[in-house]
């Protein structure tokens, strides 16, 4: 079983960059595909990016595509979200998950870390 653990948010201006990590313990990340999802305030969960346990391929939601990027560090056994030119639109509780299989939605995801908020004010 592996356990998510995030790290790295916190309050930004528009304009500001921030780094999120997602380290694994319990397990690794050799096998799975590593997604970051995000929770704006009184909406759905929706996707953000993902990785492959390979490393490739990696994909982005449309709205955070150019801005936002996604790497891996197997020795570490972490996941960053490097998130640059971030707007108010972007503030969000972002959470880290992990499974076997890759997707888009939270369903395709059965280990989930319990997510910083990023708070971005304009």
């Amino acid at each position: 079983q592996i356990h998510l653990v995030e790290s790295g948010g916190g309050s930004v201006e528009a304009g500001d960059s921030l780094k999120l990590s997602c380290t694994a313990s319990g397990d690794t990340f050799s096998s799975l595909a590593v997604a970051w999802f995000r929770q704006p305030p009184g909406r759905e969960r929706e996707f953000v990016a993902l990785i492959h346990w390979s490393g490739v391929p990696r994909e982005y939601a449309d709205s955070v595509k150019g801005r936002f990027f996604i790497s891996k560090d197997s020795t570490k056994s972490t996941v960053y979200l490097q998130m640059n030119s971030l707007t108010a639109g972007d503030t969000a509780v972002y959470y880290c998950a992990a499974d076997a299989v890759s997707g888009y939605t939270v369903a395709h995801f059965g280990s989930w870390g319990k997510g910083p908020r990023v708070p971005v004010s304009s």
